[in-house]
């Protein structure tokens, strides 16, 4: 299985990905903004078509574009502070609609459907390496500002008035966040990305721990998802991206089942 290169790149960017993704995804989920994937994704659908279009590297015009999308989120988050779920929609209409009349129009003649559901095969060195880039600032950024991000969630006002940058923070993050999504189509697919920024972190806070340990179980979670989902669409021949979705909605339920099952002696006491 791991003689081929081809393996052997998409292991390593599972591997990776399973790491950023929950770190990222958990400031998102504890904002209640973790949709912001699933709109930055259709904003990379975008993109894809606007690099195949211009015969470009079509993951660099993904994350010219989702990059975009993210700052633009950004700044219609402020104006439209009370209904925060109409931003996306926005972008979601107009990342769409972008895809869709590029590709209805017959102006693009390649194959989209790696893009989509993600593929194995795609899979190239230099994607690791984008990862691994990706990975180290992800780490960076989590660590060396750890404090204010933490206080940016459960109190964004009051990080304001203590001096924390909050606007360049959330700009930053939304890049983070756009970069995070560009990479990882290549393995998972654009119609799933969302998948593995939410449901990792939605299984570990079922387990009710600390925020450090919440995190830390977040990525275990994203790890066996993603190796899983790697290995069965091996074995099935099936896009990783789908198996991929499945898996961390079983891990989600497989997690409430247990929690629920150490509850019931404790209510029977």
């Amino acid at each position: 299985m791991f003689e081929y290169a081809f393996m052997q790149n998409a292991l390593a960017v599972s591997v990776l990905i399973s790491l950023v993704c929950p770190l990222i995804g958990i400031f998102l989920v504890l904002r209640r903004y973790s949709m912001i994937g699933d709109a930055l994704s259709h904003a990379s659908l975008a993109g894809v078509a606007v690099g195949l279009l211009l015969d470009v590297n079509p993951i660099l015009s993904a994350f010219a574009l989702t990059t975009l999308f993210g700052v633009l989120i950004e700044a219609l988050r402020r104006r439209f502070r009370q209904y925060g779920e109409l931003i996306l929609v926005i972008i979601l209409a107009l990342s769409v609609g972008i895809a869709i009349t590029i590709m209805s129009a017959g102006l693009v003649h390649a194959n989209v459907e790696s893009f989509l559901f993600g593929s194995l095969l795609t899979v190239s060195r230099s994607d690791v390496w984008a990862v691994l880039a990706l990975c180290v600032v992800s780490l960076l950024m989590v660590v060396l500002l750890y404090p204010q991000l933490v206080l940016l969630i459960f109190d964004e006002d009051g990080a304001r008035i203590a001096g924390v940058p909050s606007r360049l923070i959330n700009y930053a993050f939304a890049v983070l966040v756009a970069a995070m999504i560009s990479v990882a189509i290549r393995i998972v697919g654009i119609l799933v990305i969302s998948s593995l920024i939410a449901l990792p972190v939605a299984a570990a806070l079922q387990c009710r721990q600390g925020f450090r340990r919440t995190m830390a179980l977040s990525v275990l979670f994203s790890f066996i998802d993603l190796i899983g989902g790697l290995f069965l669409s091996y074995w099935i021949d099936a896009a990783p991206g789908g198996v991929t979705a499945i898996l961390s909605v079983v891990v989600l339920l497989a997690v409430i089942w247990l929690q629920d099952r150490r509850g019931r002696p404790a209510e029977r006491r």
